[in-house]
């Protein structure tokens, strides 16, 4: 095994072949953005083209884009430090996606696919009102930015530890990439783009295993240093949900996280709306779990790999490094030190993550804004004119994410606890109203306000507490790691003022009570708001004159739904898209499937 020492800091940065793979790689993003604006197209150009591709695109590149949009530098920093820490236990997360993978594909989609719409939320709008559209309009953009910001200021972190690049510079570059290609070709460019940048990020994490691997000294010696250091854990059952991460916390708290990022959240499921039948969006998701298991696994795997290789000398504990999410950066420049081009790789697959996630949630952003907000107010508009003011709402929409990503330096939270806390938070209630929606008939509009309204009381409760008393080490179960045989010296990789790590606080073990409610594992944040808008809005629907059935337009339960599925080209479905705004022509058709 060769020794894992640390070099001079002339050694631990980039050369020029770094910055030539990943200039790479932005040109090659920015390509095929603009070959997806320029390319001509048999007819004339509408809105509803600009946010769905025409609702014909093939299944593998949706699918692939849907696993590329949530999967950004937020994996990169977070995944592999993350099983290092806390060991290999951390792959069972692939379950708590399969689980959403199958809930999405057959409970939410359906409904969805079937009503032709291109907001989730005028779904809120036929069921329970114009109210609770707004709401949820309200949430997602809500949502949506602060969501963005946290991941388009993970690989500025990683440039600023990396290679000393301002972080302003970093974030502003960011954005107006995302921002340029995604105004110019809109939803084809994000998909499109979104296929090469997983490529980039699955090829830096094998690049990162394989040579990993060769110098702890090969497979067979990973796993048993991992095994020796606790780190291949997959018998931990514990229903402690104080635990970070359990069997229990990953498939069941992990599923619900998931479940509101596909299930009913806007920047998904306007991609897989966008194919051409309802069997290829499912085997759109199914291709995206497939991508999102490598993904994960591959991430967790370098953990592994990385655990192994500083055996006996963590960087965090010695203090070369200042917080957990520096270990990825670190572990890169150290091991690639005398292969130039391979640190540029690693930073081209964050920063490919990072710009996946930005241009989908600008688009989806842009799609809510236009279709919730404005269109009720643009009825005499050419369509030409509609493009146009969605190309502008992109470019809003894309200031607004480099706003809040500024803000986002400032938390103090890892990035991976960071990002699924604001899912958890902020889209975990608004499922639970799409679950009273589309399985409970009962349910009112009043039920479903007030069950909104408990949902998000206790999230922001959960969160505002667990991070003013934060859980020790210990209470999360972070294992043991050393640095008994470290070098001692002052190389850091810190190049960024105090105030831009974000790091996990270390804290005594907290007292009993209350405060040791708030020691509950993040993720089941997202659980306990959206079982709480569930509980409340039905007993509220039942106390104040429950929904008769048959009050409830066809086509919005997902009980009612006709099983036998009907392939209908994407031309008809479009032709559906305007009647959402006419509930009376809806009334009378809401199923674009049926004849």
């Amino acid at each position: 095994m060769e020794e894992p020492t640390v070099k001079e800091p002339s050694t631990l940065g980039f050369v020029l072949a770094d910055y030539a793979v990943f200039a790479s790689m932005l040109l090659v993003s920015m390509a095929i953005g603009l070959f997806q604006a320029l390319k001509k197209s048999q007819r004339e150009a509408t809105a509803d083209d600009f946010f769905t591709g025409g609702r014909s695109l093939p299944a593998v590149p949706v699918g692939l884009s849907l696993c590329a949009s949530f999967m950004s530098a937020v994996q990169v920093l977070g995944v592999p430090s993350e099983a290092s820490r806390y060991g290999f236990k951390f792959l069972y997360m692939c379950l708590g996606q399969s689980i959403n993978s199958l809930l999405t594909a057959y409970l939410f989609l359906p409904v969805f696919f079937r009503l032709g719409i291109t907001s989730t939320n005028q779904y809120l709008k036929l069921r329970f009102g114009r109210g609770m559209q707004l709401l949820g309009s309200v949430q997602f953009l809500v949502a949506t930015l602060l969501y963005t910001g946290v991941v388009i200021y993970a690989p500025a972190l990683i440039l600023n530890q990396a290679i000393g690049l301002n972080m302003w510079v970093s974030l502003f570059s960011t954005g107006i990439i995302c921002t340029l290609y995604t105004t110019l070709g809109g939803m084809k460019a994000v998909i499109w783009t979104d296929v090469f940048q997983i490529i980039v990020m699955f090829s830096g994490f094998v690049a990162i295993l394989i040579r990993g691997t060769v110098l702890v000294g090969g497979p067979a010696l990973v796993l048993e240093i991992a095994k020796n250091g606790s780190r291949i854990n997959f018998n931990d059952f514990d229903v402690d949900p104080r635990k970070r991460y359990t069997f229990w916390s990953l498939s069941v708290g992990g599923a619900l996280v998931w479940l509101s990022m596909y299930g009913v959240n806007q920047a998904q499921v306007q991609r897989y709306i966008s194919c051409r039948t309802e069997k290829a969006a499912q085997w759109a998701l199914f291709v995206n779990q497939v991508g999102l298991c490598l993904i994960v696994g591959s991430a967790a795997t370098c953990g592994i790999v990385m655990y192994a290789y500083y055996i006996n000398c963590d960087p965090l504990k010695s203090g070369k490094i200042s917080a957990p999410d520096l270990y990825m950066p670190f572990f890169v420049l150290d091991i690639f030190r005398s292969h130039p081009g391979f640190p540029g790789l690693f930073l081209a697959c964050a920063y490919s993550g990072t710009l996946s996630t930005a241009s989908t949630s600008i688009n989806a952003m842009a799609a809510v804004t236009m279709e919730d907000l404005l269109r009720p107010h643009l009825v005499g508009f050419t369509q030409k004119k509609l493009v146009l003011i969605s190309k502008g709402l992109s470019l809003l929409c894309g200031a607004g994410c480099i706003t809040v990503a500024a803000l986002a330096s400032f938390l103090d939270w890892g990035v991976l606890q960071g990002s699924f806390t604001v899912i958890g938070v902020v889209s975990g209630p608004l499922l639970g109203v799409f679950i009273l929606g589309m399985f409970i008939p009962a349910a009112n509009r009043f039920g479903a306000f007030s069950g909104i309204l408990a949902g998000y009381c206790v999230s922001l409760w959960l969160a505002v507490g667990s991070t003013l008393y934060p859980p020790s080490e210990q209470t999360m179960g972070v294992l043991p790691s050393y640095s008994g045989e470290c070098e001692f010296s002052n190389i850091t990789v810190s190049r960024i003022p105090e105030q831009h790590s974000i790091s996990i606080p270390l804290h005594p073990n907290n007292p009993g009570g209350l405060q040791n409610f708030y020691s509950m594992s993040y993720l089941y944040f997202g659980a306990m708001a959206t079982s709480s808008v569930v509980i409340v809005g039905v007993i509220v629907s039942y106390a104040t004159g429950p929904t008769k059935r048959a009050h409830i337009k066809e086509g919005l339960l997902w009980w009612d739904l006709n099983k036998k599925q009907i392939e209908v080209p994407s031309e008809r479905r479009v032709s559906t898209v305007s009647k959402v705004y006419d509930l009376d022509i809806l009334s009378s058709n809401p199923n674009p499937n049926r004849k």
